[in-house]
């Protein structure tokens, strides 16, 4: 028989909301346990009690399987589950069957980069991968124009001010031979601000000419070809939650928070 768990993790499992979302239905009063308003925090065991959203009761037998999958993003699609503007998003790569399962981006990766995005219907795993106690380590390959000196480079690895924040220092290094038109780097970054490594360019003095992120944690877009998505290992979610919680007993002491983002459709 299943254990009482929290409201908001029990709705992210059923694929309902994000747990943050989850926890605004219940502030808004729009969860209810056995015909009582549900609040933050409270406990509920699915197999037993009657939980609604909206009036509408949730069924164990209708908990989805759980999906977890690693996609190459094309440049030009957008990492939402609908665009107001008409532009094509990442769930239109998928097939009809995982059309309404609740799959929803891990994050997001804006319109004209490319690279490796997490999809999910887990609302828990996307928590555990996307608020900013737990730092999942994305690497990136950037070009940008012209030639960086050194000393630029170390200012990027230590952290810039970037509108008020101080960024968290990162791993940044040249791979290969630059030109003088262009640079090509290694970005390793421990959080995701809006547009962070093209901000933090610019601040710099360089353009990003392209953003192409290669990996989240131990997991590598490797020879995946654009457009197209895997579903994930066993041992690949296992190592993912393993470093989230990692970072987030040790990184997260050392640095402050920033903004996380999470994903609900």
């Amino acid at each position: 028989m299943t254990e009482t768990e929290r409201l908001q993790k029990i709705l992210s499992q059923y694929g309902i909301a994000s747990r943050r979302k989850a926890e605004q239905l219940i502030e808004a009063g729009r969860v209810a346990v056995n015909g009582e308003v549900a609040h933050l925090g409270q406990k509920a065991n699915p197999d037993s009690d009657r939980i609604t959203v909206d009036n509408q009761p949730l069924r164990p037998d209708q908990r989805p399987q759980g999906h977890y999958l690693l996609l190459h993003k094309p440049l030009g699609m957008v990492s939402t589950c609908a665009d107001p503007d008409g532009r094509p998003t990442v769930l239109d790569i998928l097939p009809t069957a995982l059309q309404p399962v609740g799959i929803h981006p891990v994050g997001r990766l804006d319109a004209y980069s490319s690279g490796a995005l997490l999809l999910t219907n887990d609302g828990d795993f996307t928590y555990r991968l996307t608020h900013p106690k737990h730092d999942v380590a994305k690497t990136y390959q950037v070009r940008i124009e012209g030639q960086i000196a050194n000393q630029t480079l170390d200012l990027w690895r230590q952290g810039i001010d970037l509108d008020g924040y101080q960024t968290r220092p990162a791993q940044v290094r040249r791979l290969g031979s630059s030109s003088p038109e262009s640079t090509l780097l290694e970005v390793v970054l421990w959080e995701g601000r809006n547009r962070q490594i093209r901000r933090v360019a610019e601040a710099l003095g360089h353009r990003v000419i392209s953003l192409h992120r290669t990996a989240i944690g131990p997991v590598s877009v490797g020879i995946l070809k654009s457009g197209a998505y895997r579903s994930l290992s066993s041992s690949e979610i296992k190592a993912l939650l393993a470093e989230s919680e990692a970072k987030s007993a040790t990184f997260h002491n050392r640095f402050p928070a920033s903004t996380g983002v999470s994903q609900s459709c």
